[in-house]
């Protein structure tokens, strides 16, 4: 048996959600029935609340990339770099993943 939730979001809300998850290969209802799920396999909230002093979801500036490439540019050349694995090692910590 399965039950239905019904929720209302602001429309301009359900179409980014709708083209985020479509362009991440899924659907808004799957991500919800993932977002449920994950929730009791952590038992709670999936993700960090907190209050930001600054929107992390922010779009970057095109000088805002280039200069973090240019950062990681210099970086990569003083021999200054995480690998691949370690960083994602550190995501998962983090995110409880």
């Amino acid at each position: 048996m399965a039950s239905t939730i019904q929720i209302r979001v602001d429309d301009e809300l359900k179409k980014k959600s709708d083209e985020l998850f479509r362009d991440l290969g899924t659907d808004t209802t799957t991500a919800i029935r993932m977002f449920l799920t994950r929730a009791l396999a952590v038992n709670g909230f999936p993700f960090e609340i907190k209050r930001a002093a600054i929107n992390p979801y922010e779009a970057l500036t095109e000088q805002d990339i280039l200069d973090k490439l240019e950062k990681s540019r210099e970086h990569a050349a003083k021999g200054i770099y995480k690998d691949a694995a370690e960083v994602s090692c550190d995501m998962r910590k983090k995110y409880g993943l």
